[in-house]
């Protein structure tokens, strides 16, 4: 580990508090001899801590799920000092956005582990993701509509020609749907957003984000790997399998974990009600999401620093995205 350390220039940290699992990201910024500029991912660690079960059902968090929690942050704090991170930054959307002790739970976690963590509301949660997908583009041509399925929102944005053209929120995840706790008139507003859409930018295609996704391209036996790409009709089918199975069968027939069997039947309907109503083809999937924007943002603030002092701006590429990694 002490020579892994050394090679790398500077480490970053990113704590994602989502509905369904808390994440810990630590990625490594090394500079070569031309000022080119790689992100290597260095550790992921995924919790399912399931804050949204207890928020969407009774409104808040619970002792138990605020202790677990207490407890992660502690660990969360430690892996970051062991990787020597310079700078991270914890968010917390929408379970914690909705909890009536959030903001509570949040200053009791920062006096004994002194982890801050942030509330960040869905349109900034939805610009954080954006901002890392648009550069990973190669083709920033066209109409795309990066869909993020969450346990508690959806995230939405539209790029058209390079341009983003709107953020929108949703107050529909999966663990809200398991816990029947999605507006009818959320579902109205949604869909009538995405027909209006549908007419302003014909031929939109839906770039994926978020462990759900991930989960269904791998699960897919047909895709186009070298585009990172399934088409709309392949998920209708698969998602069709999976629903017909209990979550039990889900986890005998497609080796899922309990946490993912059963969310990932909902987070496909939310896929497809979209792809379906702004006439989607294909959903690509490049395995990327809010830690990744967390990072992103860090990493931009610490070079606007620099460039103070050095009046350069290096090229960047993140060298290792893998399916594996980014699991929500």
């Amino acid at each position: 580990m002490d020579n892994m350390l050394k090679d790398c220039k500077t480490y970053y940290g990113a704590i994602d508090i989502g509905s369904n699992a808390v994440r810990l990201l630590i990625k490594c910024v090394e500079e070569d001899e031309q000022g080119k500029v790689f992100f290597s991912k260095v550790l992921l660690l995924r919790v399912p801590l399931r804050l949204g079960f207890d928020v969407f059902a009774i409104g808040k968090i619970s002792e138990t799920k605020e202790k677990n929690m207490l407890r992660l942050m502690k660990v969360f704090h430690h892996l970051m000092k062991i990787y020597d991170v310079e700078d991270y930054r914890a968010c917390a959307t929408s379970a914690m956005r909705d909890a009536k002790n959030g903001k509570d739970i949040i200053k009791r976690i920062k006096k004994k582990t002194g982890i801050r963590i942030e509330i960040i509301d869905g349109q900034e949660e939805a610009k954080m993701i954006y901002n890392n997908h648009i550069e990973c583009m190669e083709d920033r041509n066209g109409n795309y509509m990066y869909v993020d399925v969450g346990g508690g929102s959806t995230e939405i944005n539209l790029l058209s020609q390079g341009e983003l053209v709107c953020s929108r929120s949703y107050n529909i995840g999966t663990v809200r749907i398991l816990n029947n706790a999605v507006k009818e008139t959320e579902w109205e507003r949604l869909k009538k957003d995405m027909q209006e859409l549908a007419i302003s930018y014909p031929g939109t295609n839906i770039i994926g984000s978020g462990g759900n996704i991930n989960k269904l391209y791998r699960l897919a036996e047909k895709k186009d790997k070298k585009k990172q790409r399934i088409t709309v009709e392949v998920l209708h089918k698969l998602h069709e399998s999976l629903n017909k199975l209990s979550v039990e069968e889900r986890m005998e027939k497609y080796q899922l974990k309990p946490d993912r069997a059963d969310v990932i039947v909902p987070a496909g309907n939310i896929f497809l009600t979209i792809a379906d109503i702004i006439h989607a083809t294909h959903i690509y999937v490049p395995v990327i999401g809010l830690a990744d924007g967390i990072i992103d943002g860090l990493y931009a603030s610490h070079l606007e620093e620099k460039q103070k002092i050095l009046g350069i701006l290096p090229s960047k590429k993140d060298a290792s995205d893998t399916p594996e990694d980014t699991e929500e």
